[in-house]
């Protein structure tokens, strides 16, 4: 082998191996914005969410005139959701703007189960053609969040767990990838929809 041949293999292998590192941070790039791009899918059905509570609360206020606490928790649960959601959607992934956003959607099913709860003593009000619609929405545009949140985790998955493996992890902090993605995760609807329990 002369030197020729042994200085066209060097440039060969930094070639490939340039090709290589610049293949990882696209991929990295790519994943990042997909996983963002399925924030904002959530980001979409929750504002939907957010648009028809106060229809829901505006519909059950006639009924519910002696539950006003009831209905002030969950306008406020619901305003806060909303703000967590803006901090979340300006930096999706990130550990504390998803916890914020998480805690801040327990509390707002906290509430509306106990709007649902108070509900229950109202016959007239489940009977309302209006309550029965906006709750079809509602449950609805529920459903789509928990798709559209299914797959904003499984982006997030394969996002951390290619700048997790070898040799992404190598390269994942020069490209400005240091932190993990947060998973958004609501509290179990099991757990929320389940009714107290009252013994006498």
């Amino acid at each position: 082998m002369n030197t020729t041949q042994v200085i066209i293999g060097i440039v060969v292998l930094i070639a490939l191996s340039g090709f290589y590192v610049i293949s990882i941070f696209n991929k990295l790039v790519t994943l990042k914005n997909r996983y963002k791009n399925a924030f904002a899918q959530i980001e979409v059905q929750l504002k939907r969410r957010y648009d028809l509570i106060p229809n829901l609360v505006e519909t059950a206020k006639g009924y519910l005139k002696h539950e006003r606490e009831t209905l002030e928790s969950v306008i406020s649960a619901r305003n806060e959701a909303s703000g967590s959601l803006a901090r979340a959607a300006a930096a999706p992934g990130d550990a504390a703007a998803m916890t914020g956003l998480m805690g801040a959607e327990n509390r707002l099913s906290g509430a509306m189960m106990s709007m649902k709860m108070v509900m229950e003593a109202y016959p007239d009000l489940k009977a309302s053609q209006n309550m029965m619609q906006v709750s079809e929405e509602l449950t609805s545009t529920e459903n789509k969040v928990a798709f559209a949140r299914q797959a904003f985790n499984d982006q997030v998955m394969a996002y951390n767990v290619f700048k997790q493996t070898f040799p992404p992890v190598f390269f994942a902090t020069m490209f400005g990838h240091a932190q993990d993605a947060t998973l958004l995760e609501f509290e179990d609807s099991a757990t929320i929809q389940a009714a107290p329990k009252v013994s006498f």
